[in-house]
């Protein structure tokens, strides 16, 4: 059974930084584009970055570009996402996901349960 498992989510203050672990299963990792979703309470879940199987492509929302950095490490299954200069606004639940066909993780396979992450003001 493939499973992704989110870690690292928290109570923050603004202008701290945080990071996002996903432990994938290993029959999938390789394979798979990588990445982040995340919803707001009422609002859409958007993507917030994703990575490419290799690592050397990657895609970030708007909001976050200069401020996350999408990592993955191969050897450990693993997928990061490291959150600086965090604003209220990116208050949410983050989900990891996997995509087979493209960076965008357009249509995911499959996702993790989600973490909590609050940026107190």
């Amino acid at each position: 059974q493939v499973r992704l498992v989110e870690s690292g989510g928290g109570l923050v203050q603004a202008g701290d930084s945080l990071r996002l672990s996903c432990a994938a299963s290993s029959e999938i990792f390789s394979s798979y584009y990588m990445g982040w979703f995340r919803q707001a309470p009422g609002k859409e879940r958007d993507v917030v970055a994703a990575i490419s199987m290799s690592g050397g492509a990657t895609h970030y929302g708007e909001s976050v570009l200069g401020r996350f950095t999408i990592s993955r490490d191969n050897a450990k299954n693993t997928v990061y996402l490291q959150m600086d200069s965090l604003k209220p606004e990116d208050t949410a639940i983050y989900y990891c996901a996997a995509d087979p066909l493209t960076v965008l993780l357009l249509r995911p396979d499959y996702w993790g349960q989600g973490t909590q992450v609050t940026v107190s003001s």
